[in-house]
């Protein structure tokens, strides 16, 4: 199993988000966390990435509890985290935001030939400033910033959010490949209802900081089973 989180509570500032919450994504799975705007999505992929400390519950990756780890331990360990808006270093060029990303896993190996080849834009781009870019120029960048540094686990936030629909299709068909290519395990957060039929395997729902249900298998493709979790 790669990453196991069981009885997971956390907050901010003594308000409780997440209650409880157990899940599970095995080696090489394609995983989508579904669920409306303030329900506990984000908070969760930060309790994972070690960016927000838990108040109870655990967090263990490839066997080792990473509950009370920081979040540059998790990335050491071999986990990218690619967050809600992208967040890259606007005054950075491509290539110095990308440098960044060589952090994650523990070992020397980077994915820079793999990274252009999905994104050549980046290559083309090296020398311009992020900031300057376009959101789903600056999407792509997130992503390869952190697949950069060969990570085992990607967790990824609302890849679609503030991305016209044709480059959202192209990053779900880049996710994809990276899973198929590299191996690598995608657990994902997302509103987007043709990313999460497009690209996850199997799927949690969460509302109000607990999971609720979850959906495999053919499932997925059940468009009103998922819009009962996303629509207000």
């Amino acid at each position: 199993m790669s990453l196991e989180v069981s009885g997971l509570d956390a907050g901010y500032d003594g308000t409780p988000i997440l209650r409880d919450v157990d899940l599970s994504v095995g080696d090489g799975e394609i995983v989508g966390i579904v669920g409306r705007n303030g329900v506990g999505k984000t908070t969760l992929l930060k309790a994972i990435m070690g960016l927000l400390a838990p108040e109870s519950g655990t967090v263990r990756f490839n066997g080792k509890d990473l509950t009370h780890e920081s979040a540059d331990v998790r990335a050491r360990g071999g986990i990218g985290y690619v967050p809600q808006g992208r967040d890259v270093f606007p005054g950075l060029s491509v290539e110095q935001n990308l440098t960044i990303g060589e952090g994650i896993g523990d070992g020397d190996k980077t994915r820079y030939e793999q990274v252009y080849d999905y994104f050549p834009i980046l290559e083309e781009r090296a020398d311009q400033d992020a900031g300057t870019m376009s959101g789903g120029q600056q999407q792509m960048l997130a992503i390869a910033r952190a697949l950069v540094g060969d990570p085992d686990l990607l967790l990824v936030d609302e890849p679609s959010e503030g991305v016209q629909p044709s480059i959202v299709q192209s990053i779900t068909e880049d996710l994809k490949r990276i899973n198929e290519e590299f191996g690598t395990t995608i657990l994902f957060v997302e509103q987007n209802l043709s990313v999460i039929q497009g690209l996850s395997e199997r799927c949690y729902a969460i509302d109000h900081g607990t999971i609720v249900d979850e959906i495999a298998g053919d499932a997925v493709s059940d468009r009103e089973r998922l819009e009962e979790y996303l629509v207000v």
